[in-house]
């Protein structure tokens, strides 16, 4: 599953254990999961915000 997160792309996969893993593959190391879709793009959008502020300071 593929959505638009913020200009970027988000990858959505279901793992073996039925948890949903959400990953932006424009930004290194930046993924979370959760039991839902839903609850998968809310902490992706969170991730995104981290993962940028982190970049930022580097």
């Amino acid at each position: 599953m593929e959505f638009q997160n913020s200009g970027f792309t988000v990858l959505i996969e279901q793992d073996e254990d039925g948890v949903y893993v959400a990953k932006v593959p424009d930004i290194p190391g930046c993924y979370t999961q959760g039991k839902t879709v839903e609850q998968a793009m809310e902490r992706i959008r969170e991730a995104v915000q981290v993962c940028l502020e982190i970049g930022e300071k580097i």
